[in-house]
């Protein structure tokens, strides 16, 4: 099997991300390119996650045209190709409809960080309501992500990066649990984020990796 490695890796976290209920159905998809050729394993679209087996990844290339795999690329090829195209330092990307990642993309603000291991991904911004799949969705992830590692996409879920698929996933879980935490603290008025000098310390301790 071509790409075996970056397709397995691949089908490894969209079983963890099905697994932690950060994904239901076939929604949700994630993609890698793999360490020495400009492809991208992708998630398949419309194909049910628990019964997928590694060869079913997709194999596309760095402007998502289907190169291999029995069933067509993700329809949303475009944005995860589009962030891989346009930050050398991401290798992974994930989406998923999270359902408080969902809920807090409702409204207008940027989430903010309640607990220290959160403050590595932000800031959150959201991304205004933009048809999936298309290109005018890729293009403004990009620009709303900037250098960053997750947004928020209004009225669709959130989208996240990383350098390796760890490092996309981590950022897909902790947005999560920080969409959560402040919808709840929100809703029993008690929402206080992390101050904002308490994030810049802990992202430097991060990324010297003395972080605890």
């Amino acid at each position: 099997m071509k790409y075996e490695k970056i397709r397995k890796q691949v089908l490894e976290a969209i079983l963890e991300a099905v697994d932690s209920g950060l994904i239901k159905g076939t929604s949700g998809n994630i993609a890698l390119k793999d360490d020495e050729e400009d492809v991208i394993a992708i998630t398949p679209s419309g194909i049910a996650y628990k019964t997928m087996k590694a060869e079913d990844i997709a194999i596309v290339d760095m402007n998502g045209k289907w190169l291999d795999g029995p069933y067509k690329p993700s329809s949303e090829a475009p944005m995860h190709t589009a962030v891989i195209r346009a930050r050398k330092d991401v290798k992974a990307t994930v989406h998923t409809h999270g359902m408080f990642a969902t809920i807090m993309a409702m409204g207008d603000e940027e989430l903010q960080p309640t607990t220290p291991p959160q403050s590595e991904f932000v800031p959150v911004k959201v991304v205004p309501f933009t048809m999936p799949g298309s290109k005018d969705l890729a293009q403004i992830v990009v620009d709303t992500l900037g250098d960053g590692r997750a947004v928020l996409l209004k009225n669709h879920g959130m989208f996240c990066c990383g350098k390796d698929i760890k490092a996309a996933m981590a950022a897909t879980v902790y947005t999560e649990e920080m969409a959560t935490t402040a919808y709840y603290a929100k809703l029993l008025g008690t929402f206080n984020p992390m101050p904002e000098e308490a994030i810049l310390k802990m992202k430097e301790l991060i990324a010297a990796d003395q972080a605890v």
